[in-house]
């Protein structure tokens, strides 16, 4: 009977594929293309109502937009399940969209059917009053996401662009950095409700995207609620850059357009083939929200002694502290960062913050060849198998580089900032600094009172940096690997460039030397500009300003907010370059031509040294 019955289901549905074919492709044209505008429309209206304070007709206007394209995007979804030559698979595809799209539509029948709401009843149920806010602002993220999928398809025209992956990119941080600065000059988003001037949006604006921390407000006071939650938002998408503008298009349906971005994908992740690269993209997204989903478990019990007002800001500001520490941020909700009085002697919740720092920093690649199950499990049958060499350079520098600045500031900073404390809170803060001017921005301590010594030293870790592919900032540690390994074997006399039984090659060692250069000729230019605009502040403040904005780092003497206009735009500039990479910036800039190697000129003698 079951078989008899499938089959029976089975004719209908040809006949009525059959029916609907010649319509299919109109209807599913009809509806992306409408839903473009649609689109763009709701967005506006949700950040309009989010930016400003709203009288009635208006929240009624905008409520009415939010509706109908919610009601729109069912529609849609609904026709595209019929349209579909096999729903069942369908609606296997897209499980998550479906079970929204089946509680709305239940939800819909029930308050008009019923007078009743399901989301508020299931709060009252469970004793969450508020439960249905709690549900909208999911919906709302979901349906921002499904929007930005449905944009995205529009990268289809992309190849009449004619923009290179790079190019893409700098216009990407260029246009999320500008959407920034107008949303944190609305009113709603500064406590005094007047907005953010423009220097101070943009300023914060480009620090956030790039996941620096400079700051020229104080973000604990100035920014309202809604402000804090829009920086949080742009330090995610610019500490997953790659991702949010890279493998977007690597992912979608255009094949000719994700073969260029999944060649950009597969060279920034040091990965094997352009399939492991798309591999990798699920598995960055996947690993950063599980590390900073427990990372903001952990901080939500650390708070120690910080009272507050509701759950929900405790909640709030795990999460806040959980991205900005993953993506190296370094902004903090606090006055004097987690220096302020209230968190300064909070071992626990300054080890939490450490360590996922640590992570943030370490890069995707290491980090999904470390952690992922396939991964172990593919060398737990192939023991021969060994890390690779990107992954051993990323964990064998935070072996080195973190000891090393734990005691040089011990050391160093004994009759300084760590004068009159415990033992072991001297410690504590020498680890935590050395952890953080790896490009994180945190501060335990004030970095303004703490000696030249230890100054150069956090340079010199600053301009190192994080691994490649990381959220982490500076000329990268597998850069300065590279550079200093082909110094010794230069002096050494050695022809190869060998590490870990396998030989560097000659195209690796120079694009590190390229960046290597690159990068402290923008540094040298940044700390001449400077030393014009704003020499008053003396050279070594401005060398630690110029060092922490290029390396995206955000420690500060304290003097980032007393700069000129002119100075401001400096370190802006240097943290956009910073962010996007010196060798990117220059791919962008220029046309790569494949000339002929075939030739070779004779050897010239010259003199070096």
């Amino acid at each position: 009977m079951s078989s008899r019955l499938y089959h029976t289901v089975h004719e209908i549905r040809e006949r009525i594929n059959l029916r609907i074919y010649d319509s299919k492709p109109f209807v599913t044209k009809f509806l992306r293309y409408l839903s473009v505008p649609l689109s763009l429309t709701a967005v506006a209206a949700l950040i309009f109502s989010f930016g400003y304070e709203l009288d009635t007709d208006q929240r009624l206007w905008v409520d009415f937009i939010l509706k109908g394209t919610i009601g729109f995007y069912m529609f849609k979804y609904f026709s595209e399940l019929f349209y579909d030559f096999s729903p069942p698979d369908y609606v296997r595809r897209t499980r998550f969209e479906f079970v929204l799209m089946c509680y709305m539509l239940a939800n819909i029948l029930a308050v008009n059917l019923f007078h009743i709401e399901l989301t508020q009843s299931l709060g009252d149920w469970l004793g969450m009053k508020s439960f249905a806010d709690l549900f909208m602002l999911v919906v709302q993220g979901y349906f921002l996401m499904f929007v930005a999928l449905e944009l995205g398809k529009a990268s289809r025209l992309l190849p009449h662009l004619k923009l290179s992956p790079p190019a893409l990119l700098v216009l990407s941080f260029g246009f999320i950095t500008a959407l920034g600065a107008a949303l944190l000059m609305m009113p709603e988003m500064s406590t005094g409700g007047g907005g953010l001037p423009a220097m101070d949006a943009f300023f914060t604006s480009v620090s956030a995207v790039c996941v620096t921390g400079l700051s020229t407000i104080d973000v604990a006071t100035v920014l309202s609620f809604k402000g804090q939650v829009v920086l949080m938002i742009l330090i995610q998408l610019g500490g997953l850059n790659f991702i949010t503008f890279a493998s977007i298009f690597a992912l979608l349906a255009n094949p000719g357009v994700g073969t260029r971005y999944k060649s950009m994908l597969q060279s920034n992740y040091s990965v094997d083939s352009l399939e492991s690269s798309v591999l990798l993209t699920g598995q960055i997204i996947r690993f950063s929200l599980i590390f900073e989903f427990i990372s903001a478990a952990l901080l939500f019990f650390s708070w120690g002694q910080r009272s507050f007002s509701t759950v929900g800001e405790q909640v709030f500001h795990s999460v806040f502290h959980s991205v900005s520490a993953f993506n190296n941020a370094g902004f903090a909700l606090y006055t004097g960062g987690l220096a302020d009085a209230a968190l300064g002697t909070n071992i626990p919740l300054g080890l939490v913050i450490a360590f996922t720092i640590i992570f943030g920093g370490l890069g995707f690649s290491p980090i999904s060849e470390v952690f992922s199950m396939q991964s172990r499990a593919y060398r737990r049958t192939r023991p021969w198998m060994h890390y690779s060499v990107n992954t051993k350079i990323a964990v064998y520098a935070v072996l080195v580089l973190v000891p090393f600045g734990t005691f040089a500031f011990y050391l160093l900073e004994q009759f300084g900032v760590l004068r009159g404390m415990l033992p072991g809170d001297q410690w504590y803060h020498a680890f935590f600094s050395s952890v953080t001017t790896r490009t994180a921005g945190f501060n335990t301590i004030d970095f303004g009172a703490v000696a030249l010594p230890t100054l150069l030293v956090v340079i010199l870790l600053m301009f190192i940096g994080g691994s490649s592919g990381s959220t982490a900032g500076g000329v990268k540690t597998s850069t300065f690997t590279l550079v200093f390994l082909n110094a010794v074997a230069t002096i050494r006399g050695k022809k190869r460039v060998e590490l870990f039984r396998q030989t560097i090659s000659v195209e690796l060692l120079n694009l590190a030397l390229s960046a290597f250069l690159f990068s402290t000729s923008v540094i040298a230019l940044g700390i001449f500009a400077l030393t014009i605009t704003d020499g008053h502040f003396g050279l070594a403040r401005i060398a630690f300003e110029e060092v922490s904005a290029f390396c995206t780092v955000g420690l500060s003497t304290g003097i980032t907010a007393q700069f000129s206009d002119a100075g401001k735009i400096i370190l802006m500039i240097s943290m956009l370059i910073g962010r996007i990479g010196t060798i990117t910036l220059a791919f962008a800039l220029t046309s790569r031509r494949k000339d002929s190697q075939d030739y070779r000129y004779p050897n010239a003698s010259v003199q070096v040294g």
